[in-house]
């Protein structure tokens, strides 16, 4: 048991990962807890836990490390092209070949290529593969701060042609009141805060943990609740899973491919492929809290991002674990 337990985590399929399924599937079954009817104020809590969660991330950060991480631009600069400006061509690309214009499936796959890089994830598998680790700690957290600008500026050039209402300005307003303040007063006491941080990161990160399956519970309840995955069958749902997980892969190939070209050395290559081939959940759910206001459509645009985010773990997980086992040979 234990060594099954090994592998399944190894793979990315960690205890979260079940759990988020299982918000899933009590979304389902009981809609009316996670709707604005339940008597639970779980919208207010989890708006609370928002700003949490990002001030003690501000905590986490160090300045003197960022300050250091400046020095390798040429490399920053193409992990942050990658994440912000390949990634939402090649969706782009494909929705005017193939995109139906009324597909909130497409508008979320757009969504998830919008995103900012994760951090925790990112920063591990580039350990584990033998990348440029100070690399991928400057470029996940500068990528998660950048993101609260371009994520909402690319919706704001998609939303209208897919009928949704978007007001960019109090996007961002509310986005940087939320996220961007709670980050910089965590930054500004990084020294006072960052010791009880180190001892209590377990506690924290299940915090996190904890308002992201809030959050994902209440999206997917409304979007249960008013029946809008009525036209999405189990088949439809294995070729969402197939096709993002040729998505990943093709984005790798490609960050891989840029790498190559501009020469970059096998550290830094395994930086730009883990890092910028990542995409953040948890800023997918808390960003997009706030760009779908209403509920019911926002459940429909988080799937693809959660189909991604489970299969770039699994995924993800075994390609960094092969590619350390070769740089020990």
């Amino acid at each position: 048991m234990a060594k099954i337990r090994d592998t399944l985590r190894r793979v990315g399929l960690n205890n979260f990962f079940f759990l988020l399924v299982g918000m899933i599937f009590l979304a389902k079954y009981f809609p009316s807890w996670g709707t604005a009817d339940s008597p639970l104020p779980l919208k207010f809590i989890t708006g609370i836990g928002i700003s949490v969660i990002f001030f003690f991330y501000g905590v986490k950060l160090s300045p003197q490390k960022l300050k250091e991480g400046l020095s390798n631009w040429k490399l920053h600069l193409v992990v942050q092209a990658t994440t912000f400006l390949v990634f939402p061509l090649v969706v782009l690309l494909f929705y005017w070949l193939f995109g139906d214009a009324d597909s909130y499936l497409w508008l979320g796959t757009f969504y998830l290529a919008a995103l900012p890089s994760t951090v925790s994830s990112s920063v591990v598998m580039v350990s584990i593969a033998g990348g440029n680790l100070p690399a991928a700690i400057f470029n996940a957290s500068i990528s998660s701060i950048v993101g609260i600008f371009i994520t909402p500026i690319w919706m704001d050039f998609m939303l209208p042609e897919a009928a949704v209402a978007f007001d960019l300005t109090t996007t961002v307003i509310r986005l940087s009141f939320q996220i961007l303040l709670p980050v910089t007063l965590g930054l500004l006491l990084h020294h006072r805060l960052i010791g009880f941080v180190n001892k209590n990161q377990l506690t924290l990160k299940n915090f996190d943990q904890a308002v992201i399956l809030l959050i994902v519970f209440t999206a997917f309840a409304e979007s249960f609740a008013e029946d809008m995955f009525a036209g999405h069958s189990t088949v439809k749902m294995l070729v969402l899973a197939v096709l993002m997980l040729g998505f990943f892969f093709m984005m790798l190939a490609l960050m891989y491919g840029i790498s190559q070209g501009l020469r970059f050395s096998r550290e830094d290559t395994i930086t730009v492929m883990f890092c910028g081939s990542k995409k953040s959940l948890v800023q997918g759910a808390v960003m997009g809290r706030v760009m779908f206001p209403d509920p019911v459509v926002f459940g429909i645009i988080l799937l693809p991002l959660m189909v991604y985010h489970a299969l770039q773990l699994m995924a993800g997980s075994a390609l960094a674990q092969k590619m350390g086992e070769q740089d020990k040979r």
